[in-house]
């Protein structure tokens, strides 16, 4: 099992951030990344369909390709379907994704806090739980970002500026004064990439907190714990897509200097 790659999927080439991370924390390990953008935005649609989705993929990773790990790297399949995921699998090593509400709330200061995402995140029951949990803590001002990830995914640079900045004017003063909101979590992972726009309308001092590099530990001490880590060897990427395989291409060559075959 230790020469079985590690899986990482998403809705499209947002994991690819969580990617990045992941080959810094395991250098040594293969790595096979599924973007399932031929039936993308997961965000925008209902549980079902993400479960759906969800259950293919895996399977697809299982069977195919045999990995002895699997990451999540998409907020809205993490909430929908990983507790589906570990009842099916109870023996892989399994870790998904979810807004970062509560590290975001040992930083604040100002305890307000800002956290974008997709609706189908935002709204899960999760996150409402998670919400629940910490609202003694910190103020959270929740925003669902319709067609950001898209925008992101299709890497359409006016679309994307165009969306940051009305999310942003809706999400209200960031700051680091009383009433501002000091600290903005990146609730998709698809919005590291466009994390220049969005910092620029939240100015200076304002944390964005993202979560490809807890992922990444936590994914590294399961694994180690599983006895599944590999003692060397340069790791390799496998890239597969469902829909463009152009876009996963361009994406990997321009977010993680990638310049191999998706297929």
């Amino acid at each position: 099992m230790r020469a079985g790659p590690v899986g990482v999927f998403d809705s499209g080439v947002g994991g690819l951030s969580v990617l990045r991370a992941l080959r810094a924390e395991l250098p040594h390990e293969d790595f096979v990344y599924l973007a399932d953008s031929g039936f993308a935005p997961y965000g925008e649609r209902g549980d079902d369909y993400v479960i759906a989705r969800t259950r293919t993929v895996v399977e697809r990773l299982l069977q195919d390709h045999e990995v002895k790990a699997l990451v999540i790297a998409c907020n809205t399949a993490t909430a929908a379907a990983i507790h589906l995921i570990r009842q099916a699998y109870p023996h892989l090593p399994l870790v998904g994704v979810e807004p970062a509400l509560k590290p975001a709330a040992a930083l604040s200061k100002t305890r307000r806090i800002g956290v974008i995402g997709t609706r189908g995140t935002l709204g899960s029951a999760r996150v409402r739980a998670l919400h629940e949990a910490l609202k003694d803590q910190a103020e959270f001002v929740l925003v669902p970002c319709d067609g950001l990830a898209d925008a992101i995914q299709n890497d359409d640079a006016a679309q994307i500026a165009q969306l940051c900045a009305r999310y942003m004017e809706i999400l209200g003063p960031c700051g680091t004064q009383a009433g501002q909101i000091d600290t903005l979590v990146l609730g998709c992972t698809h919005y590291p990439f466009a994390q220049h726009q969005l910092a620029r309308h939240a100015g200076e001092g304002v944390h964005l907190i993202e979560t490809g590099e807890p992922v990444a530990r936590q994914t590294r001490r399961l694994m180690e714990a599983a006895g599944l880590l590999k003692a060397g060897g340069d790791g390799r990427i496998t890239l597969l897509a469902t829909g463009s395989v152009q876009a996963l291409e361009a994406a990997a060559r321009r977010w993680l200097q990638l310049d191999i075959a998706a297929s």
